[in-house]
């Protein structure tokens, strides 16, 4: 197995920061310094982290939470802030947040020590749609609409086709729903951004088809089987 999914799978981190890690020379396979690609057999090499022995983990837990604002996803803050893992119960495994919800967005996100999972979930290839409720600080004209719909620039790149529907319209701003297959940093208040407007909530309320309706704000639960069973699958 490869040291990053390795790494990913024992509930370490994703495999993205487990790159990050070996690359910093942190992460050792029977006492040598790890590279990229390196492989591991699971059933004899002894992998550290910063000295601290890694163990596969034996079970997998899943959890669903509705992030509240002022939370940011990360397993610690260098900034001291609360994140998401304050929300969880002192029982849980070793755990990390599934992407991320920036610090002012609400909604959605899963928690899991799977690192397959959250492989399949975040990598941009498999387009796994994810819907959020936005409400903009200005109103936002049939032009605008299509544009985001059609995919605008932001950072240089145009952004994907999407799903729009608006659900108000007022002259003190839009309430509407965006469904997007991309996962790129801050990628809605960018897209809103793009056409002249600001995000004034942001919440994501469905991955694929599961949602976040039933828990309140700052709410957490075990994921059901059928649920997982879902994800894994999606």
């Amino acid at each position: 197995m490869r040291i990053n999914r390795f790494l990913s799978e024992s509930g370490v981190c994703s495999r993205r920061n487990a790159d990050k890690l070996i690359e910093e020379g942190c992460v050792k396979i029977n006492g040598k310094t790890a590279a990229l690609g390196s492989e591991v057999d699971v059933g004899s090499d002894r992998v550290t982290v910063n000295g601290k022995a890694v163990n596969p983990v034996k079970t997998y837990e899943y959890y669903i939470m509705n992030k509240p604002k002022g939370y940011v996803c990360t397993v610690k803050d260098d900034k001291d802030r609360k994140t998401v893992m304050d929300l969880l119960p002192h029982t849980s495994a070793r755990v990390f947040p599934v992407g991320r919800l920036d610090y002012d967005t609400e909604g959605l996100l899963i928690l899991t020590n799977d690192g397959d999972l959250t492989y399949k979930l975040t990598h941009p290839r498999n387009e796994i749609p994810k819907t959020y409720v936005v409400k903009t600080e200005k109103p936002l004209s049939e032009k605008d609409i299509s544009a985001l719909r059609s995919g605008v620039v932001i950072d240089g790149v145009r952004t994907k086709k999407c799903n729009v529907s608006l659900i108000k319209s007022t002259s003190e701003g839009a309430k509407l729903h965006i469904t997007i297959t991309e996962g790129r940093n801050r990628q809605i208040r960018k897209m809103i951004e793009a056409v002249g407007n600001s995000v004034d909530f942001l919440k994501r309320i469905k991955i694929g088809e599961l949602t976040v309706s039933g828990l309140n704000r700052g709410e957490v639960r075990k994921l059901t089987d059928a649920e997982i069973n879902y994800l894994l699958y999606l």
